[in-house]
């Protein structure tokens, strides 16, 4: 019920409505924190980093002249196209996996064996890792003479296997390494979404004959398209933007194998004494453009198959 319309007459007779100004004025009054915020934290740094991708800079890293796209220019080389495509592979190899292997985690979780609720605690484990935490684990894992993956090749015969300084090698080791990191928030929210899904849908269906494969795809699968529409978009953004594993396993090595575009922003701006802020900004804008377009594909032509309750 919309509140009563307040009627003053002014000194010179004329009538005012102060319910809707006030009504106004309290939304701005209440909305001022979260634009401060939003200023303060996203449009300023957004603003800034679009004058430095438009500018030199001084060794100091100040910004200098004018230089228009000159920076833009710069990244229509080949070194660049490279560090496009080994960020693609990256998000690709890292995404797809983690998302379906969850869901086929969450759908073995669903029959009814014997201790399911520690196996889906275990699962779940890896989102209580650190990027850091689990980055060091995999390290040690990699790790040529100790490490366990090794180990087990050579148990079966298997040559050793130098995971982390083959070029050819090194990406789907980081790949895996991040595909292990995502997996239990991955199983925490499909799990959700399959606690959520009605039981008496999941009966009838069974009734009807569907069990095993054919209740996955005609009943739980569709029911979790919403989470997993999700997934891929939250994957998929998160995967852009890593950087932690990438730093600490490789370093974007070897021979650049690694090096995404977040870690490549990085070595132009800080590693090894690097201040090329300008470069820097123009490739973060780059990134941001990148994840943009990949959102809307996403929701152009996936959530069209999603099946909202």
């Amino acid at each position: 019920m919309s509140p009563p319309l307040v009627v003053e007459r002014s000194p010179s007779g004329a009538t005012t409505t102060s319910g809707p100004r006030r009504e106004r004025a309290l939304s701005w009054l209440l909305l001022l924190p979260s634009v401060a915020v939003f200023a303060l934290f996203i449009f300023w740094p957004l603003g800034r980093t679009l004058y430095l991708s438009t500018h030199g800079n001084d060794i100091f890293g100040a910004p200098g002249a004018y230089v228009g796209l000159d920076h833009y220019a710069d990244m229509l080389s080949a070194s660049f196209a490279g560090i496009l495509a080994t960020t693609a592979l990256f998000t690709l190899i890292s995404v797809l996996p983690a998302v379906l292997g969850a869901l086929l985690v969450v759908l073995l979780l669903e029959s009814r064996i014997r201790g399911v609720r520690v196996l889906r605690t275990a699962f779940a484990l890896p989102f209580a890792f650190s990027v850091a935490t689990a980055s060091v684990v995999f390290a040690v894992i990699y790790n040529p003479a100790i490490g366990i993956a090794n180990g087990l090749l050579g148990a079966v015969g298997v040559d050793r296997v130098d995971w982390l300084t083959d070029p050819s090698i090194a990406l789907p080791a980081v790949g895996a390494a991040t595909v292990w990191m995502n997996l239990g928030y991955n199983v925490l929210v499909l799990s959700a979404g399959v606690a959520a899904i009605p039981q008496e849908v999941v009966e009838a269906a069974r009734l009807d004959g569907a069990t095993g494969w054919r209740l996955a795809t005609g009943i739980t699968i569709p029911l979790l398209s919403p989470q997993l529409f999700f997934l891929v978009v939250v994957s998929t953004i998160h995967a852009l933007q890593s950087f932690g594993q990438i730093h600490i396993l490789t370093k974007g090595g070897p021979d650049d194998a690694t090096s995404t575009l977040v870690y490549s922003i990085y070595e132009r701006a800080f590693a090894y004494g690097s201040s090329d802020f300008g470069a820097a900004s123009a490739q973060a804008v780059v990134l941001l453009l990148i994840m943009l377009a990949c959102t809307a594909v996403q929701f152009g032509i996936l959530e069209r198959r999603v099946h909202y309750r």
